[in-house]
């Protein structure tokens, strides 16, 4: 009996991660395609554009390891719930910045708001599902991302058309509110729902420890290295996200319409991307699901290569969705990693520290790209060579967990996790 309740919360929990990250994702994404008219209400350059567009992922970023912290410490329920409120209070402030200060502060503070929600998520997820299924499960949650991928510019960029970017702040903030008075009644603490029992804790690694400190945990050479993939992944990430409605507009000439319909479509693959991402990776062996990301991360280093040298906005677009199909793999890889490897006690935190990356990467891509193009007088070769070195590295340190892991056995000595 307790067996099929806990198998009924577990994807009842999951169902609300999904919907709770998927609001996440549309008040982060809807500035990708505010700023065309934000930029031309205020006047901005390239570079200002740039830092609207990090200065979210530099409170996010902040953020990671604290809200791993308290999710650990005061359990994720908690954590969760006030971070919906107040990053849905932040985007309805957006569209009431008159200032490009004003609207800098206030995307940093909406960022600080969000931060804790991915670390607390992880937390939840560790805690309902065995190893062999966090994989799938980090998919489902991680592909909100792509679906809102979808819906966002779609409904943004026509409701912008139609009555101007700062309403839709407060259409999307007023949402986030009301998710976050279904959370207050229905999500619950593992703890509370299913008592747990000592047999669930079978699936860590041999000579795992059930606890350690941040600090120990941070000495691990396989935490930063995939802090590092996961970094150098995402610079590709949101520098596509934040840079190619700005792009299809100034080089491939695009409408606003044009440009929401043509960014749905790698989205809409993504959503299948990340789901088969999550079933490969736990049916492949330790090792060879590092090897396998680390190709697809070379993939996307020459796909990106073809991109920029495409003759057309359709073939622009086709290429796209295959860079989302080879870079959705390596992202639900790392993101899954920690989940399977480190005990449950810690997976907030570590997961916070090596989501930081990919929000680090967040503030610095946008901001880098826009300097890129100012300094090149318009042009956006520089900004593809970028991702594609990041791309790179992001193959480079997957290879270097995969050569020192072998067959992919990971113990933990004296509180530390070693390869």
């Amino acid at each position: 009996m307790t067996t099929s309740v806990s198998f009924k919360w577990k994807y009842w929990i999951l169902g609300l991660l999904f919907l709770g990250w998927s609001v996440g994702n549309m008040d982060r994404f809807a500035i990708n395609y505010a700023v065309l008219g934000i930029t031309e209400d205020m006047g901005l350059s390239a570079s200002s554009t740039g830092i609207i567009l990090s200065s979210f992922f530099a409170g996010y970023a902040l953020m990671q390891i604290p809200g791993g912290y308290l999710a650990d410490r005061f359990g994720y329920r908690r954590v969760i719930i006030t971070s919906i409120v107040m990053w849905s209070l932040f985007t309805i402030a957006t569209g009431l910045a008159w200032s490009l200060t004003s609207l800098i502060l206030i995307r940093f503070l909406f960022g600080l708001s969000e931060g804790s929600f991915f670390p607390s998520a992880s937390k939840a997820i560790t805690g309902w599902f065995p190893t062999n299924e966090r994989s799938r499960a980090m998919s489902i949650m991680l592909t909100s991302g792509s679906v809102m991928g979808v819906v966002t510019p779609i409904v943004t960029t026509q409701a912008m058309a139609a009555n101007g970017w700062r309403p839709v702040f407060y259409w999307i903030g007023a949402i986030g509110l009301l998710f976050a008075v279904l959370f207050l009644f229905f999500l619950k603490e593992k703890e509370k729902a299913d008592k747990k029992k000592p047999s669930e804790t079978a699936n860590l690694p041999a000579g795992t420890a059930q606890s350690a400190p941040l600090a120990s945990v941070l000495k691990s050479p396989l935490v930063w290295k995939l802090f590092v993939g996961y970094f150098s992944i995402y610079v590709v990430s949101w520098g596509l996200n934040s840079w190619m409605p700005t792009y299809m507009r100034d080089v491939r000439g695009l409408d606003l319409a044009s440009i929401g319909y043509l960014s749905a479509i790698p989205a809409f693959v993504g959503i299948f991307a990340m789901l088969i991402s999550g079933v490969v990776l736990d049916k492949l062996p330790r090792g060879r699901d590092l090897q396998a990301a680390a190709g697809s991360a070379v993939v996307v280093a020459i796909l990106l290569y073809l991109m920029q040298a495409a003759g057309s906005a359709a073939m622009f677009v086709g290429i796209q969705c295959l860079v989302m199909v080879f870079q959705s793999f390596v992202v639900i890889l790392i993101a899954s990693s920690a989940l399977k490897h480190l005990p449950e006690s810690n997976a907030a935190s570590a997961n916070g520290f090596i989501n930081t990356g990919a929000q680090i990467a967040g503030f610095l891509a946008p901001t880098m790209i826009g300097f890129m193009i100012d300094a090149s007088g318009g042009s956006y070769m520089s900004a593809f060579i970028l991702m594609m070195v990041f791309a790179c590295v992001s193959a480079a340190s997957l290879l270097l967990i995969s050569r020192r892991s072998k067959l992919g056995n990971f113990t933990m000595k004296e509180g530390i996790l070693h390869e």
